[in-house]
C-alpha cells in the first residue's frame, strides 16, 4: 500500500478533523477533476525507454507489462519484476527511474500494471488475485529471448506484498525478493479470534484504500466527511458520486473476508528463496514486516536465507538522517542509490551468482549523527540487554518512569469520541516530512504521560520495545494507544516508537503485552525518555464508539473511562533493548 497519495487529514470541518482515505502524496501527473468532487488520475502512457506488452493471465485476461532492456551486454540475462497498483508509468512511483537504475546495472526489468488497475484488464480486487497472476507473469518472463529464467522481485508496500504472492506460487523461475516497508498482511483488517482479549486497532486507510486506489482502472481522490454517522454512509455516498460500488470494499464489509489473499497456500509453506526485508523504523506498516520476520525466524528453511536492511526511514522512504531536507528517490540520484542499490547487490549474489559478502542484518542508529549502517549476524545484535521501567504517578505534572515498582496504585485516562485525541501528522505514512513536536498531546487531560529522569550519558535503544500493563474499562471495547518519545533539554517530544491495541474485555481486568515494534535510536545525554497512553489516534485509526458496536456502523457514541494498574510486580511496565556496547 505504499506510494499511494494523500488528502488534507487536518481541514476543520464542523470542529472535527478529516479522516484521510488514501496515503502518501498526490501523482504528479495529469487528472482530470469530477464536479461530483472526486478528483480521478488516469493511467500515464508508457515510458519511451519500455517496450509495452499485454501479457495474457490463465483466464484470459490481459496485464499491460512494460519491458526495459540494458542499452549494453545483448543476449539473455536476470531480470527483475515489479508488479504494482500505482501506474507503472506514473510518476508517484517513478519506475522508469527505477528501471533505468536496474537496466544500468545489467538487469532486465519488467513492470506491470496489477489486474484491474490502470491499462490491465480485468476486476479490480485488491490481494485476491496476486497469487495466480504472478505465477503467469513469472511463466511469461522466464520465456522471453532476453531472459535467463532468474527472476528477481522489488517493490514497497503493495508491490512488496506482491512478491509474498507470487513466493506463494513457488514459481521456479522466482529466484529472490527484496519486500520493503510491507508484510504479507499490510493493510489488513483486524480479526478478533474466538476468546482473544485484544486485537489489532483499525487503520482507517484498509477500508478507505478499497473507494480510492481500488475502486476501478483509475486513482479517486475525495473526502470522506467524519461528522457523517454512521461513517458507512459516507462510503454509500461516494459510491453516489461515482456511480458504481467497490468490489473490494464490499469484499470485506461488514466484516474481514474469509477470501484468502494466498489461494494455493501460504507463502511460507512453499519452498523458501533468499529474502532482503527492508523495514523503517518510522514506517507506519512495520508491524506486518516484524510479524514475518518472526515467522521466518521461526522457520529454518526461510530463515537461512533472510537478510534484514532496517533504515531510519518512514513509509515514502524519507530518511532521519536527511532532515529537514527531505528529497525523494525522483528527486535525488543519491536517494534513489540509498533505495536500490542493496537490491542490485543482492540480486547480483543470488541471480547472477557473485560471492555473497552480504551481513545477515544491517541497521542504521538513527540520531547518533553517522548514518552508515552497521553490521550484526543477528538481530537485536550482540551486545544488547532488557531493561525495565515502571511507570508510577508522583503528584507532578506528568507521572514518571523508575526502574522499581513503587507503590500499587491506579490511574485513569478519558476517551470522548467527540473529543479525539488528534493524529500528530498529516499524512502518518511520509511522517518524517512532519516529524512534529509531539509535547503539546502530552498535556491533553486525555493523554496520560511518563517521563523518565535526565540521561547523565547517552542511552542506544535497539532492538524491541513493549509496554505490559493490566487495563480495565466499562467499555466492551476500547483502544490502547501508546507512543515512546525522546524528550529533549527544550522539552519538544519526538516519537522513538508506537504500538496499539483494541481490548475486548473477557473479565474486569485485562493484561496487554503491547508490541511496540523495534527501534534503533540514540537518545543524547540531557535527553529524557518518555511514555505516553491514550484511547484514540484520529484520523489514523478508526476511532472506538464507546458502545461496542462497529466502528463504521455506529450510530451512538458514548464517552468511556479506562483504568491502568501502576506499581507492584504486575504494574505497568515498559521493556526496553539497550545496547551495552558504546556506539
Amino acid at each position: 500500500m505504499a506510494h499511494a497519495p494523500t488528502a488534507a487529514v487536518n481541514d476543520e470541518q464542523e470542529g472535527r478533523p478529516q479522516m484521510t482515505n488514501v496515503e502518501g502524496r498526490v501523482p504528479e501527473q495529469a487528472t482530470t477533476a469530477e464536479s461530483a468532487g472526486v478528483q480521478r488520475v488516469t493511467a500515464k502512457a508508457p515510458h519511451p525507454s519500455a517496450v509495452e506488452h499485454f501479457v495474457r493471465m490463465r483466464d484470459g485476461v490481459l496485464l499491460a507489462t512494460d519491458v526495459y532492456l540494458p542499452t549494453r551486454g545483448g543476449g539473455p540475462g536476470p531480470t527483475v519484476l515489479t508488479r504494482l497498483p500505482y501506474d507503472k508509468s506514473g510518476d508517484y512511483c517513478f519506475m522508469p527511474l527505477v528501471a533505468r537504475y536496474f537496466t544500468d546495472h545489467g538487469f532486465r526489468v519488467v513492470v506491470q500494471d496489477v489486474r484491474g488497475k490502470f491499462r490491465s484488464e480485468g476486476e479490480t480486487l485488491n490481494f485476491v488475485n496476486e497469487t495466480y497472476d504472478g505465477y503467469d507473469t513469472l511463466s511469461w518472463v522466464a520465456s522471453q529471448p532476453w531472459s535467463d529464467g532468474q527472476v528477481g522481485m522489488w517493490g514497497d508496500s503493495y508491490y512488496g506484498y506482491t512478491q509474498w504472492a507470487a513466493a506463494a506460487s513457488a514459481h521456479p523461475a522466482l529466484k529472490a525478493m527484496v519486500p520493503r516497508l510491507t508484510g504479507t498482511d499490510v493493510g489488513a483488517l483486524p480479526r478478533r479470534e474466538p476468546g482473544a482479549v485484544s486485537c489489532d486497532v483499525e487503520m482507517s486507510v484498509s477500508r478507505l484504500y478499497a473507494l480510492s486506489w481500488f475502486h476501478d482502472n483509475d486513482f479517486l481522490m475525495w473526502d470522506l466527511d467524519t461528522s457523517v454517522r454512521p461513517l458507512a454512509a459516507e462510503a454509500e455516498r461516494f459510491f453516489n458520486l461515482v456511480g458504481a460500488r467497490s468490489a473490494s470494499y464490499d469484499l470485506d464489509f461488514p466484516y474481514a473476508s474469509t477470501v484468502r489473499r494466498f489461494p494455493s497456500g501460504s507463502p511460507f509453506d512453499t519452498p523458501a528463496i533468499p529474502v532482503l526485508m527492508t523495514i523503517g523504523w518510522w514506517d507506519n506498516c512495520a508491524l506486518w514486516q516484524w510479524a514475518d520476520h518472526r515467522r521466518i525466524d521461526r522457520d529454518p528453511r526461510w530463515r537461512a536465507g533472510e537478510y534484514l536492511l532496517l533504515e531510519a526511514i518512514d513509509h515514502e522512504n524519507h530518511s532521519h538522517f536527511e532532515l529537514p531536507d527531505l528529497k525523494s528517490a525522483a528527486e535525488s540520484e543519491a536517494v534513489l542509490r540509498r533505495m536500490l542499490q542493496p537490491a542490485v547487490d543482492f540480486f547480483d549474489v543470488f541471480l547472477r551468482g557473485a560471492p555473497n559478502t552480504i551481513p545477515r542484518v544491517r541497521w542504521q542508529l538513527a540520531n547518533s549523527g553517522d548514518p552508515s549502517f552497521r553490521d550484526s549476524p543477528c538481530w537485536p545484535p550482540p551486545g544488547t540487554r532488557q531493561d525495565f521501567l515502571y511507570l508510577h504517578v508522583d503528584g507532578a505534572e506528568f507521572g514518571s518512569l523508575d526502574a522499581a515498582p513503587g507503590t500499587e496504585q491506579s490511574v485513569s485516562w478519558r476517551h470522548d469520541p467527540n473529543d479525539l485525541v488528534p493524529s500528530p501528522v498529516n499524512d502518518s505514512f511520509a511522517y518524517l516530512s512532519e516529524y512534529p513536536d509531539e509535547s503539546s498531546r502530552m498535556r491533553r487531560n486525555d493523554v496520560l504521560a511518563f517521563v523518565g529522569g535526565e540521561l547523565e550519558e547517552h542511552l542506544d535503544l535497539v532492538g524491541p520495545v513493549s509496554l505490559s500493563c493490566h487495563v480495565s474499562s466499562e467499555s466492551p471495547e476500547f483502544d490502547v494507544f501508546i507512543r515512546l518519545l525522546d524528550v529533549s533539554a527544550d522539552g519538544s517530544a519526538h516519537l522513538v516508537a508506537r504500538g496499539q491495541q483494541t481490548v475486548v474485555p473477557q473479565s474486569a481486568i485485562t493484561h496487554l503485552n503491547v508490541d511496540m515494534g523495534h527501534v534503533g535510536y540514540r537518545l543524547p545525554a540531557g535527553h529524557r525518555l518518555a511514555v505516553t497512553i491514550n484511547g484514540s489516534d484520529f484520523p489514523d485509526y478508526v476511532p472506538a464508539p464507546g458502545t461496542g458496536q462497529h466502528r463504521w456502523l455506529a450510530t451512538d457514541y458514548s464517552a468511556t473511562t479506562q483504568h491502568l494498574k501502576l506499581g507492584a510486580d504486575d504494574g505497568a511496565r515498559l521493556e526496553i533493548t539497550v545496547l551495552d556496547e558504546a556506539g
